[in-house]
């Protein structure tokens, strides 16, 4: 199942005894294969070599499937959709393993900028139920726009829920991405600032980015499987997330009582974005803006910006 991925037949029945296992001998992969020792040997160093596998002692084990496995998955996406479902079994089978046997493998660490996107590309591809985001501003890994797998893991009926940085919406092109986002159904709220960048699947695993490696000066990233550490991350976006405003920049409910550029317009002034990011938005003069602005804070019988974000609250103008 996994030759779209260059491994033969007998490498692949190898790593799979492995990931099921965890570590093992040669002599006790040969005896749960039936072959020679000799045979699985030669096998084991052709994994070494490709990276898939690491030699401690007398022991073999396995690398994460999705990290070591993942990055070979990006050509030729419909011959390799068979092998994607392999490496996502794998995935599972491993890191039910390691945590039967090892407790130290519930945080596992992601080296380099490639490694760390591949990560967060197959936790969208995997959710089945959820995603939560934190998006700050300067991405090391994946800017946003280039986050294709979210559209399509909202297409199968994925809920995201993203926080945004409110320097992040500065950004070029980030208000349009995040429009298109929430045209197919992302949540979004932004706020001034997040603590650490976070994505978690499922309640159940999380990446979040960690300081650069000393040594090589490589980003790294910490992938935490399911524990109270995933918990307690979910209870930090929980936390941002209920302080956070409401970003919605498409749609208008039927009976309320602002256009729709109006909301777009509010939205972006609720969540902080600045006059001058609005307007190259909205297509119009920094003029128009201000004037529109002017214009809602007559409606609001507000006498600040600031107390017409309050009345926008008070008054539900962006619920719903």
């Amino acid at each position: 199942m996994l030759e779209a991925l260059g491994l033969t037949a007998d490498e692949e029945r190898v790593f799979r005894v492995l990931v099921g296992g965890y570590r093992a001998t040669a002599g006790e992969v040969a005896a749960r294969l039936g072959l020679a020792v000799a045979e699985v040997e030669r096998v084991l160093g052709s994994l070494v070599a490709k990276r898939l596998v690491s030699r401690t002692g007398e022991h073999y084990v396995p690398a994460p499937p999705d990290v070591s496995l993942g990055p070979l998955l990006r050509h030729g996406q419909s011959e390799l959709e068979r092998a994607r479902s392999a490496v996502t079994e794998l995935a599972e089978q491993y890191r039910d393993s390691a945590r039967r046997r090892d407790s130290s493998r519930l945080v596992e660490v992601v080296t380099g900028a490639e490694a760390i996107r591949q990560q967060a590309l197959s936790l969208q591809r995997d959710a089945r139920e959820e995603v939560l985001w934190f998006c700050r501003e300067a991405p090391i890994a994946m800017p946003a726009a280039e986050n294709d797998e979210e559209f399509r893991a909202l297409a199968r009926g994925v809920r995201f829920r993203v926080l945004y940085e409110t320097a992040l919406l500065e950004e070029p092109g980030a208000i349009a991405g995040l429009a298109e986002g929430i045209r197919l159904g992302e949540r979004a709220r932004t706020i001034a600032k997040l603590p650490v960048r976070l994505a978690v699947a499922d309640r159940a695993l999380a990446l979040c980015p960690l300081a650069d490696d000393e040594a090589t000066g490589e980003p790294t990233a910490a992938l935490v499987l399911g524990s109270s550490l995933v918990t307690g991350l979910v209870a930090l976006f929980e936390s941002y997330w209920e302080r956070a405003s409401p970003l919605r920049i498409d749609g208008v409910l039927a009976d309320a009582p602002l256009s729709a550029e109006e909301r777009r317009l509010l939205s972006l002034l609720v969540g902080g974005v600045s006059d001058k990011s609005i307007a190259k938005h909205l297509g119009v003069s920094h003029r128009t803006v201000q004037r529109r602005l002017q214009d809602l804070m007559q409606r609001a019988d507000a006498q600040s910006r600031m107390q017409l974000a309050w009345q926008v609250a008070k008054l539900g103008w962006l619920d719903g």
